[in-house]
């Protein structure tokens, strides 16, 4: 209850917002206008797609004083999580510069180790019983904020494998997910997003309310809270190479797609026709929120193959974005050739 009353005292003290984000069909609009008006790229449409970059560590913290030392950054061989925050902020102009409209960060972060099979670290915002602990939530607010100035829409997930396993049950499970969703809510912003949990097939996830079988529940529970009349638009995703199942793609307001260890970008293209042929399945926005498949110099890389269906693509640089202490700024080839892709096909 206490949760509660917080926030709601803190949406009476919000800020005016600047940004909103909607959906029209297959289109993310901007404050009413569709993303990259009028824009085209190599004959294909550009205006309406949502390009983005996975940040998930953006307002990380490791809360296992046995791991933490990990991410101590080289010159004060400590790690500070405002310290990452504030460099998260610095570089996020220049995202949006190049064209780049969206970034996922997550409530339980990502694996800081790429793909480490072992997660001892506990990098999440959560307590055992799905509260939020508060020192996350400012370093959240204050990227948030910060991305409604600069007409940027976040998605936010909110569960990791690897890290679940944290919370006590799925009660917990579902108590997290809804604290979540009235924060943003109650805080009136109004260009996030909700991607409930990073790739809901993975078994890793230790409760059964995160699979595949029962995540319908879940998006559903966060599509029905409402402040105000107002309500988030709601997806979640799935391991590399697959589809979500046709109910999940039915109840979702957008699709997130992961191309993460699709060599060939023939098959990204698959995926998004796949996706449009499953039954039940309404003209909606198609989303690439991670893909680990590089080759920008190329003609055809997996990001022009997303965009030529007509599908929204993001970036997961492990070592780059993913890997603490990060560098948040644009300061190697691999991020240089992503940032300069899409800064072409976006005219920004």
């Amino acid at each position: 209850m206490m949760l509660r009353r917080t926030f709601l005292a803190r949406a009476l003290q919000s800020r005016s917002r600047q940004t909103e984000l909607a959906i029209d069909g297959e289109k993310f609009l901007i404050n009413n206008k569709p993303t990259y008006p009028g824009r085209q790229w190599r004959g294909d449409k550009i205006e309406g797609l949502l390009m983005n970059t996975r940040m998930v560590l953006g307002f990380f913290d490791d809360q296992n004083p046995e791991t933490v030392s990990n991410w101590n950054s080289p010159d004060t061989k400590q790690w500070d999580p405002a310290r990452n925050t504030r460099e998260f902020l610095a570089a996020m102009p220049e995202w949006r510069r190049h064209g780049v409209l969206s970034f996922t960060l997550n409530m339980q972060g990502g694996n800081p180790r790429g793909y480490a099979g072992q997660q001892p670290w506990v990098t999440g915002a959560f307590t055992p019983r799905g509260e939020i602990m508060p020192e996350f939530l400012n370093r959240l607010r204050s990227i948030l904020d910060r991305a409604d100035e600069l007409g940027m829409s976040p998605m936010l997930g909110v569960f990791y494998f690897g890290q679940d396993q944290v919370l006590e049950d799925d009660k917990a499970i579902r108590r997290a997910l809804k604290n979540t969703v009235e924060f943003v809510l109650s805080r009136e912003y109004r260009n996030v997003t909700i991607e409930v949990a990073n790739e809901s097939n993975n078994r890793k996830y230790d409760h059964d309310v995160l699979r595949p079988d029962l995540i319908p529940l879940l998006i559903r529970d966060a599509q029905a809270i409402k402040f105000r009349q107002r309500r988030l638009l709601v997806g979640t995703s799935f391991n590399g190479n697959t589809l979500p199942p046709p109910e999940v793609t039915q109840i979702s307001d957008f699709v997130l797609l992961h191309g993460n260890g699709v060599k060939d970008p023939a098959r990204i293209g698959e995926m998004v026709r796949a996706v449009r042929k499953q039954a039940g399945y309404k003209p909606k926005p198609i989303l690439f929120n991670e893909d680990d498949h590089f080759d920008f110099d190329k003609p055809v890389n997996n990001c022009v193959a997303a965009v030529s269906e007509y599908a929204s693509w993001g970036l997961l640089d492990i070592e780059g974005y993913q890997t603490p202490p990060v560098n948040w700024g644009i300061d190697t080839d691999r991020k240089k050739g992503f940032f300069g892709l899409v800064k072409e096909i976006t005219a920004s």
